[in-house]
């Protein structure tokens, strides 16, 4: 899977809902067994969760969905279900990931699973979810587990819980966040990004959870992209749009951009060392920055 700007969390317990998730704009889509489905109804959502995998155009998106905590009663059942009903290559986000241990216990019920079904070892990935003290401290660890594992996703609402931050509605700044001298959850988001990428991973952030605050969802994604994130949860297709927009270079970057990588590649070509471009020093990490800008649009 390529850059994911916009993930689309949709209820496995609602057909249509999934039918208008696999419409939509959103670069992924994922189906959820865990928080956005009743006790009582996630089992039998399974049975959705399998039919989407296999009768539905997922648009060249890779079929994902969310299993229920490994400490859960319905975790074991999410993962033997789905795959085994499903048979295809797809994604398992796994929530509240707090050590490696955790992804090791499920690449050995994967690897059971995938051997039963008689699938090829190692169809289907793996992305963690980091939203508790236990995960934030062992980040480290959990991203260099490597396997299955291709992306870390920040869980800010469980993650204020599980440190006893107060505050409000996820994704909205409150009074607290006027009190506390900076950003209250920068440290947990870039330690995070920095982790998964020394892991060679992609990373995303949770979701702003009232859909309408169309300003609270563009600051939210602006705070993201500036450390290092390649997209944001959305659960709500009204917020694909601006999520897509907010992480996706500007004319203005691009043109700057390639600016950079042409002078830069003139340079070398001349055999001139340093050079500048609208009146700044370039160098070969300005390169980088300028090359990953144009790799984000596809250039």
């Amino acid at each position: 899977m390529g850059f994911v700007r916009s993930l689309l969390a949709v209820p496995a317990s609602n057909p249509r809902m999934i039918e208008k998730a696999l419409a939509s704009e959103a670069d992924a889509v994922f189906l959820d067994l865990e928080d956005a489905v009743a006790p009582g109804e996630k089992e039998a959502a399974r049975g959705n969760v399998v039919r989407a995998f296999t009768g539905m155009d997922w648009r060249g998106r890779t079929p994902t969905f969310r299993v229920n905590a490994l400490d859960t009663r319905w975790f074991y059942g999410d993962v033997i279900e789905v795959v085994e009903g499903a048979r295809v290559p797809c994604s398992i986000i796994v929530p509240k990931v707090g050590r490696a241990e955790d992804l090791y216990a499920l690449d050995v019920l994967l690897r059971g699973v995938e051997a039963g079904a008689g699938l090829e070892p190692g169809l289907v990935s793996l992305e963690a979810q980091i939203e508790s003290a236990s995960g934030l401290a062992r980040v480290e660890e959990i991203a260099f587990w490597g396997g299955r594992l291709e992306a870390l996703h920040f869980g800010p609402g469980d993650f204020a819980a599980s440190v006893g931050m107060p505050g409000g509605n996820i994704g909205i700044e409150d009074a607290w966040d006027e009190l506390y001298p900076g950003h209250r959850f920068h440290h947990a988001m870039a330690r995070i990004a920095t982790a998964a990428r020394a892991g060679g991973l992609r990373v995303l952030d949770g979701p702003v959870a009232d859909f309408r605050d169309e300003e609270a969802l563009r600051r939210s994604c602006r705070v993201a992209r500036s450390l290092g994130y390649d997209g944001k949860w959305c659960i709500h297709p009204a917020q694909i749009a601006t999520v897509n927009r907010e992480f996706s270079p500007s004319e203005e970057e691009l043109e700057r951009a390639r600016r950079i990588v042409a002078a830069y590649e003139e340079a070398g070509r001349s055999g001139v060392g340093a050079i500048a471009v609208d009146g700044q020093m370039v160098d070969e990490a300005s390169v980088k920055m300028a090359r990953r800008t144009l790799e984000r649009a596809g250039e």
